[in-house]
């Protein structure tokens, strides 16, 4: 993921900077092309977030393998730690919010989202209405479709 995230920072820069050029050529020539390992890709990041205002944006975090995720947040707070004009927005349900600020040394600010029954209602009947196949549901199974989901939707 972070690999992935160096690669649109620097995606978004004019040119590539010498030292991660470098390092892509001197990877390459490595038996099976091993990639940077997460030290250097980290460090990359840090360079590179620094030239410039960069945002980070990681959605569903806790939908990441715990030992992963920690990794990630470790990766992400030394990346701040160099970058002060570094943002990161990272989404998540709630049980990750205390792991999220700890890795993060409180460098955040958590704002919860919950859906309101009557958007989410709204929403499924719009989507029912726009149904291709009218015919294969009945009443009685749209009428539990409002029901049910929107139950389930409001406890994540």
């Amino acid at each position: 993921m972070l690999g992935a995230l160096l690669r649109q920072v620097v995606g978004g820069l004019e040119e590539v900077p010498g030292e991660i050029a470098q390092a892509y050529k001197n990877q390459k020539q490595v038996i099976d092309g091993r990639r940077p390992q997460l030290a250097d890709i980290v460090k990359m990041l840090q360079n590179t977030a620094s030239m410039k205002p960069t945002f980070i944006c990681i959605d569903a975090l806790d939908e990441c393998v715990a030992g992963y995720r920690v990794k990630i947040l470790d990766s992400l707070n030394q990346v701040l730690q160099r970058s002060p004009g570094t943002r990161v927005f990272v989404t998540g349900r709630p049980h990750i919010e205390a792991e999220v600020g700890r890795r993060l040394s409180g460098r955040g600010t958590a704002l919860r989202i919950t859906p309101r029954r009557h958007d989410i209602i709204n929403y499924l009947r719009s989507r029912l209405d726009e149904d291709t196949v009218p015919d294969a549901m009945d009443s009685s199974l749209k009428a539990d479709i409002l029901e049910k989901i929107p139950e389930d939707v409001s406890e994540m």
